[in-house]
């Protein structure tokens, strides 16, 4: 199983993609969430021009985002910068969504965007909103056509599964291992979340909270963007509702993803201690001697990716322990 990093997209993130190279992760994902993040290709460039064998990519493009030509354009030079290190993931939307105060997009305009990209990532003509498109960018320009860039289908439920069969060359999965993506598909990267612990500390610590913190509120805010009060059976979860229900209705998706998967925001801070022992359970949160147990289980589920997200204040420190833990070497 290949170990790869995941970044919440900021302007140091070129800096951590090199030392994720050098301590030996396979590939780097870079998060696609315009309201939360920088924009994701300049930061993906700046990451190809400081590194030299890691794999590059976002994880998840939003096709609601970009008009296909620009995210294939931008495909195209990334290609161009980083020959064969490059793969790219595409999502109906969670944060890069929700934060502008729009539901997930229906899985059957990812697959129609899917289709176009292919297609003008071969060098053909395609049709988009009524239009005739085609790459028309001349040598130096950009990758040459046709280019040949894995395109991974973030997928979590059956609908997505499905786009991945018909089109995908992999899943990306976040949290949950998906058991059906192994008849669908031979690359099944899962997104993790989590932190090594220090020896005798404690899953309340302030490090420990301040590192995967950020991961378990999602909890919260993913259980009430899909289920409302369903909400209020997580660990301080009532609370956390109501304190999120005192804002209008029209600015509500502002209070809930603000500092998604890098801190807890002021809604999630009162209640984050209480939430990380429960989230635990489910993230790759233990000792360096657990740690391999817990990877091993994932493989054993069917995972041929490992994609850790680290978070909190110190990305460095989160970087190497979980790299000395799982036995890589740069």
């Amino acid at each position: 199983m290949d170990v790869s990093c995941a970044f919440a997209t900021s302007s140091d993130t070129p800096a951590h993609v090199e030392i994720a190279e050098e301590l030996g992760y396979q590939r780097a994902w870079l998060y696609d969430s315009p309201a939360i993040y920088p924009d994701v290709w300049m930061v993906l460039s700046r990451c190809a021009e400081r590194t030299s064998r890691i794999g590059l990519g976002p994880g998840v493009l939003v096709p609601s985002l970009r008009h296909p030509m620009v995210n294939a354009a931008a495909i195209a030079e990334l290609a161009g910068q980083a020959p064969g290190r490059v793969a790219v993931a595409i999502g109906s939307g969670f944060s890069g969504r929700l934060a502008l105060g729009t539901r997930p997009m229906p899985w059957r305009q990812v697959a129609d965007y899917v289709r176009c990209l292919k297609a003008l990532l071969a060098g053909e003509t395609a049709v988009w909103e009524g239009a005739t498109i085609r790459m028309l960018h001349l040598p130096g320009f950009g990758a040459e056509r046709p280019i040949e860039v894995p395109i991974l289908i973030g997928a979590d439920g059956p609908k997505g599964l499905a786009v991945a069969a018909e089109l995908g060359d992999g899943v990306f999965s976040a949290a949950v291992p998906q058991p059906d993506a192994a008849q669908i598909a031979d690359w099944r990267a899962l997104l993790t979340f989590g932190t090594v612990l220090d020896d005798g500390e404690d899953l309340t610590s302030p490090r420990v909270i301040d590192a995967a913190g950020p991961a378990a509120v999602v909890l919260y805010h993913a259980m009430y963007e899909r289920g409302g009060a369903a909400v209020d059976a997580l660990p301080g979860g009532q609370r956390w509702r109501e304190a999120i229900e005192a804002s209008p209705e029209h600015e509500r998706h502002l209070a809930i993803h603000a500092g998604h998967l890098v801190k807890a925001n002021p809604r999630d801070e009162p209640h984050v201690a209480e939430l990380v022992p429960f989230a635990s359970s489910m993230a790759l949160t233990g000792t360096a001697a657990e740690l391999p147990e817990k990877i091993t289980g994932l493989a054993a589920v069917g995972v041929t990716e490992l994609v850790y997200q680290p978070a909190g204040s110190d990305i460095e420190r989160e970087l190497r322990v979980f790299a000395a833990a799982a036995g890589l070497s740069g």
